[in-house]
């Protein structure tokens, strides 16, 4: 590891005696990064730099993900949301700014329905948690014998060949994008049996056959807001764009920004526009 990316080595952290894998640098404003469903603190890898010269940034790796434990229990909203208190709490932060992507944005909007005195600023990207509608391959992980069926796909001996096929690919003109990438990262991360308990489990405790079960809606309805950033790409097909209005309804006065041509990973799409957008709204919002 090379002094200049000594920053990027993460910390790990017993909590309830299980490993919690975060990232922990910077000085300034208190920025954490939550990640979605198949992610991980990687996700947020080309804002690191972009952000620790003036904040202060905390990655964590859920538990479930990345390189944190994945044990049995609860995967819920709030079971992640009590998580990111007790690491703030182990850290002696008492306040922070939440961006959280997807499954992590859910898992924002609960921390602050919960903990509304530790959140100055909430940024939502792609959220989950704002409607019914999600892709039918979340969905599909709902049904009856996902676990085989997810066995057999996430393999060893299928990932390589699907990689094989993508090298194919490369060699005449095919430039994966962001969505595909970040996705691919998270499906290759299933090839273990905890994995996939996990993310089926993360998975099933926000989704069903016919959609989100998990809505924001009422219950921002019943707290004050802090200052919201939404953040969104105009060809989600995870989670429509829409669903960004639909926030709009229920908290007056956020902030919306639609990054055009972008999916899902909008961050990953255009890591600078989103690094000034994020610094603007921390400098600009009390």
């Amino acid at each position: 590891m090379t002094e200049s990316h000594a920053h990027l080595t993460p910390h790990v952290m017993q909590l309830h005696g299980h490993e919690l894998s975060y990232l922990d640098t910077g000085e300034g404003n208190v920025v954490l990064f939550i990640h979605g469903i198949l992610g991980s603190r990687r996700n947020w890898s080309q804002l690191i730099d972009r952000m620790d010269d003036s904040q202060r940034v905390i990655v964590p790796d859920l538990f479930g993900h990345g390189e944190s434990s994945k044990p049995m229990g609860d995967y819920s909203l709030s079971s992640h949301a009590a998580t990111l208190r007790d690491l703030l709490d182990r850290l002696e932060i008492a306040t922070v700014t939440l961006v959280g992507h997807s499954l992590g944005g859910g898992i924002a909007m609960q921390f602050y329905y919960l903990f509304p005195e530790r959140v100055d600023r909430l940024v939502l990207v792609a959220s989950g948690g704002l409607g019914r509608e999600v892709s039918g391959l979340l969905r599909a992980a709902t049904l009856p014998g996902a676990e085989t069926v997810l066995s057999l796909v996430a393999s060893t001996w299928m990932t390589s060949r699907l990689q094989a096929l993508a090298m194919k690919a490369g060699k005449v003109g095919w430039k994966p994008g962001a969505d595909v990438g970040a996705t691919w990262r998270g499906f290759t991360s299933l090839a273990d049996r905890e994995s996939r308990r996990a993310f089926l489990a993360t998975t099933r405790s926000v989704v069903d056959v016919g959609g989100q079960t998990v809505s924001a809606h009422d219950k921002l309805l019943d707290v004050e807001a802090p200052p919201t950033l939404v953040v969104w790409g105009s060809k989600d097909r995870i989670i429509p764009a829409w669903h960004a209005l639909k926030a709009r309804e229920s908290v007056p006065g956020i902030r919306v920004e639609l990054f055009e041509g972008a999916g899902h990973y909008p961050h990953l799409d255009d890591p600078d526009r989103f690094a000034e957008l994020l610094r603007d709204f921390v400098a600009t919002t009390p």
